[in-house]
């Protein structure tokens, strides 16, 4: 019996059972925490006993396969460590769930702490009673909760106090409340405090007859207290007497007045008091009402969740409201049941660190000219220990002391407080950082050391003899029809009568401007972004960007009649014309059409539905996008985008644009300067328009240069900068690379389809002639990330657009290596290639540089994202290998089998020696990025959508890769059916996180993104590629 169970634990059916049941489980995990919350899927899924089950019979499974096939031989050593890295890896997992401690210490400056609150959350219990006269306190151990109120939660505690039985029973749960006053004519008086300490605003009632601890101080209501701020009332108008000296300013006409020590005087109203270290207003005036528990608004600040519980003793059963949640230690609710006095608080604990943490001070630092787009932020802080020392903490650069570690998380509104993570949890991660040195020894050696798979089937490979391909293939021309509009031809004419010429607006387009988001970009980058997502354009009727941008600014009215925001066409465009009043033939507007003639925005009522929709339409969603475009021009009509005047001496080099130069003081000639500077500039400039002489223009043009370098040079960028981003813009050598790919990888499966029929010497002559082609396209391609780096001052795979690039470059790099072997593949690989950059050309994807958040600017970043996203790369050339080995399977017979028996065998090995190298990338790349979070955040796995979908794909693959092991899955058609089946998983993880789901990584989910049809389509490709393959395989037996 016990045989039979160690042979099922062993074997690879329960293997491959645990790798469909795990990657499974984490997936509907994720939905789980988008529908619902993240501890709702915690307790569902990650939490749940059964998942932990399967991660124990995997680790078990594990152990039993290193015997069963024999993995401590010496040949075999890189698949052992790969082996006992899972096991480590999994045991990490389990003793840091178990043993492991997190939490968040919030300090603020020049005060320190010994304390930080746990991540987890207790329901504390303690009773005061008396046993034989003598008062006794009894304190039972916190009770560890996770809750939701989205699922079936339960508990009970059964104890007793000197043999009197008492038991404290869950009843419900709500998230997302605050306390609040709720207005009744019978209820006591309270008077409402605001304050402000840590910037972040909080209400708090005192009620009448009471003393309440506020912030550490005491106020009261009605009720004098020796020591405390006294607020008293009488006939209607209200007193305050304080104990200490300090201040106050009346709102409304900003008035101050000194609030003595210990005298009473007249309350005001809606006034900002202020004593040492603290501010606090009273609003209004007391009022009538109950205390209870109220839905948090947004406005309402920080919000609680609260614990229902049964307090039942001695026959009696009081439900009681507990507030609390994670973050948060209140004070403990008392109940008074009979003789004995109850006191319950739910919430999370202070956990008492070995040292304290002083914050001398905290840092902000802004991007240029911004309020609220932070470039980094610093803790300094003091550990006062044996040994005191200074240390700064930022994101990336962590204390670890005595076993704790410390990270930058987050920090108070005001900038003067800190919020630091704390880890607790040694031995969780140097057990799992084990697992992750073993596992990359073992890729590695999976590579160069041993009889490994991969290494059997490159021999088998190098055996073969050229792949000939013959490909069925419909292609779809992304062209776009020329429509006839009918423009304004005199708007036109006046438009183009005065643009000046190409070679003044390059001069133009040098000068740099701070955007938005505090990046310094030439003008001609926002120029030509500009253009490109309002009209979807390069050019504005043969001019160019710089020529478009200088002739709005010059004479923006004229504009506000030009034909050139998009409008999408189609039976959903022309829906949205009819809102507007359009023709259904224009593909472009004019901005006045979209304004009545009272100046009502048409698109109004239509945007307001769109943005309260919770699964917008399609055509509320180009309602959406027309409102963006729409926008981006009228910012760039009023001017306002071009912010090229740095303020003199402005500590956050701020610049500011034309019409924003009133609301700064500008002193004497600068005044003097940005006041008239451009006017004068514009005059000249159509003086020189009609002498042909742009000098003068030119050297006003130098003149703002030179205010921008004497004011602004700390933030300007370097000239070779400046005239690399606009090469680079010009090129936009991406957008064009996409056809040039398309173009070779097309005529090169066009001629070996030709070869397949008549192998001669032309033939190979010309395969080599493109080979070499699309060696000098990657050679662009690679040129074009290094410009954007070294542009943006990032490695260029930090969003949507900039992943896709790289995804592309990939895909071509291991298309070429695999080439060697295989000249089909070369082609499928520049085909896929051309098929990402061109999605990364479409409109919902930004192409756009921005500045870098600032937990991406990091080493971490360039290792972890450049593996992890270029494995996608081997994945998407396994997925396009496995759809035309299923198609030759299709198009085979009896008169042809022997000749595509042999190349279909080839394609199956360099379809699994890609997913290997796919896999082994996505592995290391995918626990680099758990590094990189324990390095920033103090947490290497937090089961983020992201990182869980990146694991599921893992696994997937690994399935995959090992059904050659289960005699009755061990078939070239099921893996190769497979093999784009998994590539469905990548997909997820690169582009259904981000738009599906809620998460760090998540940067698109507000977009509410409908499933859109190529899915559909997708699927009923692959089931009928399926089917018809699979009866082709059975009838003539090629694979």
């Amino acid at each position: 019996m016990g045989s039979k169970i160690l042979q099922l634990l062993f074997s690879t059916k329960l293997m491959l059972v645990l790798l469909i049941l795990f990657p499974l489980a984490m997936g509907i995990g994720t939905f789980l925490e988008t529908w619902y919350s993240t501890d709702a899927a915690r307790i569902w899924v990650y939490n749940a006993w059964w998942f932990e089950v399967i991660m124990l019979l995997l680790m078990v499974n594990f152990m039993g396969n290193i015997k069963r096939y024999n993995l401590l031989n010496r040949e075999k050593l890189s698949v052992l460590i790969l082996h006992l890295s899972f096991i480590f890896i999994l045991l990490g997992a389990l003793v840091t769930r178990y043993i492991g401690d997190e939490g968040v210490m919030p300090i603020r400056e020049n005060t320190s702490s010994n304390t930080y609150l746990s991540e987890k959350t207790y329901l504390n219990v303690f009773i005061d009673g008396e046993i034989k006269g003598e008062p006794l306190r009894k304190t039972l151990k916190p009770q560890n909760l996770l809750l939701s109120e989205h699922t079936n939660n339960k508990f009970k505690i059964k104890d007793d106090f000197d043999s009197k039985v008492f038991s404290i029973e869950y009843d419900s749960f709500r998230e997302n409340i605050t306390e609040g006053l709720v207005l009744d004519p019978n209820g006591e008086r309270y008077i409402k405090l605001v304050e402000a300490a840590d910037g972040n605003r909080r209400e708090h009632y005192i009620k009448e007859g009471e003393v309440s601890s506020i912030q550490n101080i005491l106020f009261s209501f009605n009720y004098y207290q020796k020591g405390a701020i006294n607020i008293s009332s009488k006939s209607g108008e209200y007193f305050i007497e304080s104990p200490f000296d300090a201040q106050y300013t009346i709102m409304a006409t900003q008035q101050s007045a000194p609030l003595e020590k210990d005298k009473t005087e007249l309350l005001e109203l809606r006034s900002l008091y202020q004593i040492p270290g603290f501010q606090f207003v009273f609003p209004e005036p007391a009022l009538r009402g109950v205390f209870d528990i109220l839905d948090a608004e947004d406005e309402d600040g920080i919000s609680q969740d609260v614990l229902y519980v049964n307090l039942n003793y001695n026959g009696v059963t009081e439900r009681v409201p507990l507030l609390g949640g994670r973050g948060f230690v209140n004070n403990p609710k008392k109940i008074t049941l009979d003789d004995l006095d109850f006191y319950l608080s739910y919430g999370s604990s202070k956990v008492e660190l070995p040292f304290s943490i002083k914050l001398n001070d905290f840092i902000a630092d802004k991007y240029p000219g911004t309020e609220s787009s932070y470039s980094s932020f610093k803790s300094k802080v003091l550990v006062e220990d044996d040994e005191t020392f200074e240390y700064d903490i930022f994101m990336n650069n962590i204390l670890n002391h005595k076993g704790y570690r410390f990270f930058q998380a987050s920090f108070d509104p005001d900038e003067k407080g800190t919020v630091l993570s704390v880890n607790d949890d040694f031995w969780g991660t140097f057990i799992t950082y084990a697992g992750y040195f073993l596992l990359y020894l073992s890729m590695m050696g999976i590579f160069f050391q041993g009889n490994t798979r991969f290494k059997f089937l490159a021999k088998q490979l190098n055996k073969k003899t050229s792949v000939l391909i013959f490909l069925f293939l419909s292609s779809s021309l992304f062209a776009q029809s020329s429509d006839t509009l009918d423009k304004s031809t005199y708007i036109d004419s006046i438009i183009e009568s005065n643009s000046f010429t190409k070679e003044h607006s390059s001069k133009f387009g040098e000068v740099v401007i701070q955007d938005s988001g505090g990046r310094m970009k030439p003008a001609n980058t926002f120029a030509s972004e500009l253009l490109r997502k309002v009209s979807r354009s390069n050019t504005y009727n043969g001019l160019n960007s710089d020529q478009v941008l200088l002739s709005i600014m010059d004479n923006p009215g004229v504009w506000f009649n030009a034909p050139i925001v998009y409008i999408k066409s189609g039976q959903k465009g022309d829906t949205i014309k009819n809102i507007l009043g359009l023709d259904n033939n224009l593909k472009r507007a004019p901005l006045v059409s979209f304004f009545d003639s009272l100046g009502n925005y048409k698109l109004a009522t239509n945007l307001e539905k769109a943005y309260l929709a919770t699964i917008p339409t399609q055509i509320e969603k180009d309602v959406i996008e027309l409102d963006r475009r729409v926008n981006l021009l009228y910012s760039a009509l009023e001017g306002k985008i071009m912010r090229i005047f740095p303020i003199p001496n402005d500590d956050n080099n701020k610049w500011v644009s034309l019409p924003e130069v009133k609301d700064v003081n500008f002193n004497g000639a600068d005044s003097l300067y940005v006041n008239n500077v451009l006017q004068l500039y514009f005059q000249t400039l159509r003086g020189s328009k009609i002498s042909g002489d742009y000098t003068q223009s030119e050297e006003l043009l130098e003149s703002i240069k030179g205010f921008q370098n004497r004011y602004g040079k700390d933030v300007m960028p370097t000239d070779y900068k400046i005239s690399s981003e606009i090469i680079y813009n010009r090129v936009d050598i991406f957008n064009k690379l996409y056809r040039w790919y398309l173009i070779s990888g097309l005529s090169l499966l066009l001629i070996l389809i030709l070869q397949i029929f008549n192998d001669n010497r032309f033939y190979n002559t010309l395969i080599k002639f493109i080979k070499y082609i699309i060696f000098v396209l990657f050679a662009l391609n690679t040129f074009g990330l290094i410009a954007r780096w070294y542009i943006a001052g990032h490695a260029p795979w930090s969003d949507a657009y900039e992943s896709i690039l790289f995804v592309a470059w990939a895909t071509v790099a291991f298309g070429i290596i695999f080439g060697r072997k295989s000249y089909f593949t070369l082609a499928s690989a520049t085909f896929i290639s051309s098929i990402m950059l061109f999605i990364a050309s479409l409109n919902w994807l930004d192409p756009s540089i921005a500045n870098l958040q600032p937990v991406l600017d990091s080493y971490w970043l360039m290792i972890h994202v450049a593996v992890i996203v270029g494995s996608y790369g081997p994945f998407a050339i396994g997925m396009i290998l496995g759809v035309v080995v299923l198609l030759l399977t299709i198009m085979a017979n009896r008169k042809n089998k022997k000749v595509f028996s042999k190349k279909l065998e080839e394609l199956t090995i360099v379809n699994e020696l890609s997913l290997t190298i796919g896999l082994v990338m996505l592995t290391i790349g995918n626990f680099l990025g758990g590094m990189w979070a324990n390095e920033s955040w103090g947490r290497y796995w937090g089961w983020d959508p992201k990182e869980t979908w990146a694991l599921i794909s893992i696994i997937i693959y690994t399935a995959v890769l090992h059904l050659r092991i289960v005699p009755k899955l061990n078939n070239k058609w099921l893996f190769n059916l497979l093999s784009i089946i998994s590539f469905a998983a990548i997909m997820m993880t690169y582009f259904g996180v981000n738009f599906y789901l809620v998460g760090l990584h998540s940067y698109a989910s507000g977009d509410k993104v409908v499933s859109p049809d190529f899915i559909y389509y997708s699927i009923i490709f692959v089931t009928l590629l399926g089917l018809i393959s699979y009866f082709a395989n059975k009838k003539n037996k090629v694979l």
